[in-house]
């Protein structure tokens, strides 16, 4: 009788240390989104939060209002709470270097997420979209919708450029596409820029500011269209931009001659202006193939595998893995690039498929499936 109940004891005492070992095992993710003030990264974070938690890791999910000091600081506590994984959407690409040595010398992996951070051999991994492919997006969207012709020089329209944040290192990349793809035209003189502004520099908006952009478009307006010179086309990098755009933009241009807004993100805010006519159109980044995206890297990575484009074959989102294009200046990070695509008011019913939207009471406007949750 003793024998077994010390063999009892025993057996009670294994599975006590491997349940306690098993839970020791338990990896966590920290998340270091920019802010709260910028609908897509609420999005952003609740899923990736979501994605990892249903595949049984523990989340610690920080957001750091667009202040730099504090997403170093909530990072430096993330890497103090002994996280197994960093996935970080930096504020400003150059300010995390030596955070990031931090979390390098404590031997935890980084996923840099949708922007590139700059200046650091930590960074295992970038997940995004093709964000060059934005702006060709854009641009593009501008040729087919005015029917512009290399070959037909007769009738002319005039752009001007918004673009994103400075400190953002996808900006110069939706900047570049589409004027990339516009140049032949500029250079053709079909399409006029009356302000002059050409340069990136010129047409960036710090924090993609919906206010700093409305300013910087009313003074436009007032400086260069005042004489009755007609806006044709008002290209913003983003839909916080656009936001600000569209405000500055007067009611003499309502109706037919409603200039064409261009954005990106398929904020709410946003699609309700692409059905009143004060957008045209926006690139949408579908947050649930990213995030799943960096789910399945982040799973690979914390079975201590090296992941590469085979990664591609267990992935429900069409994207593509570049080790060529993106370095941050201590080398080219590999990179999984997802494809973006166009929304325009006919093409509502895309975003309600993806499941993250859902039409109004009154079938008008879309609205987040998560604000009703």
């Amino acid at each position: 009788m003793k024998k077994a109940l010390s063999i009892l004891l025993a057996l009670v005492m294994v599975l006590s240390l491997c349940s306690m070992g098993f839970a020791a095992e338990e990896k966590t993710v920290g998340i270091a989104m920019p802010t709260r003030s910028l609908e897509r990264w609420n999005r952003d974070g609740e899923y990736l939060q979501e994605q990892f938690e249903a595949a049984g890791y523990g989340v610690e999910l920080v957001y750091s209002d667009n202040d730099i000091t504090q997403q170093n600081n909530d990072i430096g506590n993330l890497i103090a709470d002994g996280v197994d994984l960093l996935i970080i959407s930096a504020i400003d690409g150059e300010s995390l270097t030596q955070t990031l040595a931090d979390a390098k010398d404590a031997g935890i992996p980084v996923i840099a997420y949708d922007r590139l951070i700059m200046n650091t051999d930590a960074i295992s991994y970038y997940v995004s979209f093709d964000n060059y492919t934005v702006g060709v997006l854009q641009g593009q969207f501008v040729i087919d919708t005015l029917g512009l012709d290399l070959e037909d020089t007769s009738k002319t329209y005039n752009i001007e450029f918004t673009a994103g944040d400075p400190a953002d290192n996808n900006a110069g990349f939706f900047f570049g596409g589409a004027f990339d793809t516009l140049k032949p035209y500029i250079d053709a003189g079909i399409l006029n820029i009356p302000s002059g502004k050409t340069e990136f520099e010129q047409v960036a908006t710090p924090a993609w500011s919906t206010d700093t952009a409305l300013t910087n478009m009313q003074n436009t307006l007032a400086s260069y269209y005042s004489d009755g010179t007609v806006l044709d086309v008002a290209l913003c990098s983003n839909d916080s931009t656009a936001l600000g755009v569209a405000q500055a933009i007067t009611s003499d241009y309502a109706g037919d001659n409603q200039p064409l807004v261009t954005g990106q993100d398929g904020d709410i805010a946003n699609l309700q202006n692409i059905v009143d006519g004060l957008q045209t159109m926006t690139v949408y980044k579908n947050v649930s193939d990213e995030a799943g995206t960096t789910l399945e890297l982040g799973k690979a990575i914390l079975a201590g595998e090296t992941p590469a484009a085979e990664l591609l074959e267990n992935l429900s989102a069409e994207a593509s893995y570049d080790t060529e294009t993106y370095d941050n200046g201590t080398g080219v990070i590999p990179s999984y690039l997802l494809v973006p695509y166009v929304i325009t008011k006919d093409s509502l019913d895309r975003l309600v498929e993806t499941g993250l939207y859902e039409w109004d009471a009154n079938n008008q406007y879309l609205v987040s499936t998560a604000a009703t949750t």
